[in-house]
């Protein structure tokens, strides 16, 4: 490749991938263009604040200092660097198909400024085929041919918000190439940023291998929420059976029910492999079940609580307050929550239904701005049902134990506390009296 684009580098998306990945690649001495068209992230970097947990103000300053790292939204920077990487959203339409919007408009962007020598490299997540069906025959439009005038290659994001146990860099990075040209230009950027780089056949092998890892998540959580409404009807606690089979040292992974599965990855990628899949008049059953599954979590959930309160309130006059709106602990992020879908259901039924969330001070649903209410003794006292539906390290439980009149725990939080009468977890199989 031209020395003129040496150790420069665009990332396009500042998301939750894109912004993690840029400041690593700064950190290991490439100048990185992060490019965004959300004007506000632009701006809220340029005054070296972050908004994503992940990267703390001081990691994103540092990143910046001699710019390492530059926010733009001027895509024409792209002209200048050897490396273009993809990191924007890719979400469901309201029938849950694929949406590629965002996908196509940042390769519509770099074939209009795409430079013979440059490396193209898509991270989102996607169905296989998406980078040779879509991005490639974009970027071949002008004339140029992948493998020989410009290389192109798919390396699906493995980013974890909130995990502190693995840096960035020590996730292995899949990587599948166009043509054997285009692997190595790839596989020669990432051994440069990456512990280990592993190599498959295709960009259709790299595309289908993040689907995999997620549906299998999918598939098996779904499976647990099953299990948590059947053990509610069969009198077991599913927490306690779980951490005695989690005692078996092979062929068992512990997993965890909840309020059903949200965010832009787990319950997202496996409805873009099903897509594929009845492209060609096929389907996925486990698919099809586990997202049925989770849309009745939230039902469920909603349904469970009122039945708790039953025993001694009339549901129709019970104030209901939600701990945690996000779809994860410690991550400020409600795309996709089914904490936010269980928190409509209840407005739906005119339940007089408040949130607490030290990550989210407000949110708009429907045009309405809803604050999250302070937690207070005085709080808990007015409330009938306390529903942990997001398990964040700080949550006050103490707090909570001493002044709440019922407590639903859809997240085992409550673990530690001593049973009693006015606590209830999901599938402990406890009877209401």
């Amino acid at each position: 490749m031209a020395d003129k684009y040496k150790g420069k580098l665009a990332v396009i998306g500042l998301g939750f991938v894109g912004l993690p990945l840029s400041v690593t690649l700064a950190e290991k001495g490439f100048q990185v263009y992060g490019i965004d068209v959300d004007v506000r992230k632009i701006a809220s970097l340029n005054q070296k604040i972050s908004y994503i947990n992940d990267i703390s103000h001081e990691r994103l300053k540092h990143a910046m200092e001699n710019q390492s790292f530059i926010p733009t939204d001027d895509f024409e920077i792209m002209k200048s660097v050897q490396s273009i990487i993809v990191c924007v959203p890719t979400p469901l339409t309201k029938d849950k198909n694929p949406d590629l919007k965002y996908v196509k408009s940042a390769g519509a962007e770099i074939a209009k400024h795409l430079q013979k020598g440059q490396l193209v490299i898509l991270e989102s997540s996607t169905f296989p085929g998406t980078t040779k069906e879509v991005l490639l025959p974009m970027l071949e439009k002008q004339g140029l041919q992948a493998g020989i005038d410009f290389f192109l290659a798919n390396s699906p994001e493995r980013i974890d918000p909130g995990n502190k146990q693995y840096a960035v860099t020590q996730i292995p990075k899949v990587v599948g190439g166009v043509t054997a040209a285009c692997q190595k230009a790839a596989h020669d950027l990432y051994s440069q940023v990456y512990d280990q780089v592993v190599l498959v056949s295709s960009t259709e092998a790299a595309e289908l291998t993040k689907l995999l890892e997620n549906t299998f998540r999918f598939v098996n959580i779904s499976f647990m929420n099953e299990m948590a409404v059947l053990c509610d009807d069969l009198n077991i606690n599913i927490w306690e059976v779980i951490d005695a089979a989690a005692t078996k040292p092979y062929g068992y992974t512990p997993f965890y029910p909840g309020p059903g599965i949200g965010g832009h990855c787990i319950p997202v990628d496996p409805l873009y492999l099903q897509w594929k899949l009845l492209q060609s008049k096929k389907s996925s059953d486990f698919i099809s079940l586990s997202d049925n599954m989770n849309e009745k979590m939230v039902h469920y959930v909603v349904n469970r609580t009122n039945e708790l309160l039953a025993k001694g309130k009339d549901v129709k006059s019970a104030k209901v307050l939600l701990y945690g709106v996000t779809y994860k602990k410690d991550v400020a992020d409600i795309r996709d929550s089914t904490a936010v879908e269980v928190f409509e259901e209840f407005l739906e039924r005119r339940t007089d239904v408040y949130y607490h969330d030290p990550l989210i001070p407000e949110m708009k649903l429907n045009g309405i701005t809803h604050k999250s209410a302070d937690l207070t003794e005085e709080l808990l006292k007015e409330m009938d049902c306390v529903v942990i539906l997001t398990d964040h390290t700080q949550i006050p439980l103490s707090l909570i134990e001493e002044h709440a009149d019922l407590i639903f725990d859809t997240r085992n939080a409550t673990r530690k506390l001593t049973d009693s009468d006015k606590l209830f977890r999901l599938g402990d199989g406890k009877k209401v009296q």
